[in-house]
């Protein structure tokens, strides 16, 4: 199955659809170190020869892949909505929503998925989503010269209120979700946004969690499997939070799950960056002057790691530190911090430290893409069986 991946940025979501079966045609990023990533990975490493539109999307053209993709993707720029940023949402002219809903009219894919940050669910864009939300069900109402969005709003509740059955149609869905819920060692809450075109009828859900919170306090409080896994012997062990002992009687009787990973967990394997083992694995360099100050205090080792966040001009602040029990901390190395979005360590950063962390920073865990695209995958194949079947 063909698709078309918007903002590719890094490529961790292209990743994630690539390991759930898509395979990319075509893929859109204008950031020239992005591009060289991408070019690192996919052309050289794995052999892929799609074609990479390394430009602004509003001066490339897709029609000649209009009706010939499944899927079209993309997480575009979250800046305008990310509560880390100045939140200007629509008044912003890096909200590339309305770029991203052109291109499925051009392309009119089986089906898309986009992610954004949770700060796109503030009520203060309330109306503004709504409004994101009904553009990718009716792509062919387009906003006219000279209409404001909100009279463009206007005539896509009108279309929608007036059950118009004909025209270019997704059935779409959106949810919050969190990256540590299916595996990811990092907190990440992103917006997902999944449509299927209308004539796919083949019921879809998000996938169910598969990794929790209570598991992985399971395993370290009630059998101690998580500090067998790492070989921590019971004099290093820390004690329960003191507020645990209530909570570990309940979750003794939930049904079984695989437990959050942690940032322990990630860094698996991996030398100490000042070591001279490190100078052996890509992107694994020692970057000095962490500190802590507040609200940065860094991610703790035995628990999923903070989400790693880009920042306008370079790592921001404390955001990308470890934390180790001892109280001492560092910056996450540009292959630790892969590891925390997942993805596999063959995956090449080019570019400097703060390029590859910003890249990072803004990527989709490519665990979470591809449990969210192989679901996708599934839906779209047993629409194709099922009209083989009735042909």
């Amino acid at each position: 199955m063909d698709t078309i991946e918007l903002f590719a940025g890094g490529g961790g979501l292209a990743l994630g659809l690539h390991d759930a079966g898509f395979n990319p045609v075509a893929v859109v990023e204008r950031d020239t170190d992005s591009c060289d990533t991408l070019r690192q990975n996919w052309h050289r490493n794995m052999g892929s020869d799609f074609r990479l539109f390394d430009n602004d999307i509003r001066h490339v053209d897709l029609t000649r892949w209009q009706d010939k993709v499944e899927l079209v993707s993309g997480g575009p720029p979250c800046q305008p909505f990310s509560i880390g940023g100045k939140a200007q949402g629509y008044r912003d002219e890096r909200d590339m929503f309305p770029h991203a809903v052109h291109v499925v009219r051009t392309v009119r894919p089986k089906a898309f998925i986009f992610e954004n940050v949770r700060g796109l669910l503030r009520k203060s864009f309330a109306k503004y989503f709504g409004y994101v939300l009904l553009q990718l069900q009716y792509p062919e109402i387009v906003r006219r010269q000279g209409q404001t969005w909100a009279e463009h709003l206007t005539a896509l509740e009108e279309h929608h209120t007036a059950g118009t059955d004909h025209g270019l149609r997704y059935r779409v869905v959106f949810q919050k979700v969190n990256a540590a819920d299916y595996g990811v060692p990092q907190h990440r809450e992103r917006v997902i946004i999944v449509g299927f075109r209308w004539d796919i009828q083949e019921p879809w859900s998000f996938p169910q969690p598969t990794h929790s919170q209570d598991a992985l306090q399971a395993a370290k409080w009630i059998n101690g499997s998580y500090w067998d896994e790492h070989h921590i012997p019971r004099a290093r062990r820390p004690l329960p939070p003191p507020a645990m002992g209530r909570s570990l009687s309940v979750i003794e009787t939930l049904p079984f799950c695989a437990r959050w990973r942690t940032v322990r967990d990630a860094l698996v394997g991996l030398p100490d960056p000042q070591s001279p083992q490190a100078a052996c694995v890509p992107n694994h360099k020692f970057q000095p002057g962490a500190r802590k100050y507040a609200g940065h205090t860094g991610s703790e080792l035995d628990w999923p790691g903070k989400t790693l966040k880009a920042g306008d001009h370079g790592v921001p602040g404390g955001e990308n530190m470890i934390a180790f029990p001892d109280g001492s901390l560092r910056y996450f190395t540009v292959r630790e911090s892969a590891r925390l979005q997942t993805f596999p360590d063959w995956y090449i950063f080019p570019s400097s430290w703060t390029e590859s962390m910003r890249q990072l920073g803004n990527a989709v865990p490519v665990t979470l893409a591809r449990v969210v695209a192989a679901s996708v995958a599934t839906t779209l194949q047993e629409q194709q069986r099922r009209q083989t079947r009735n042909q």
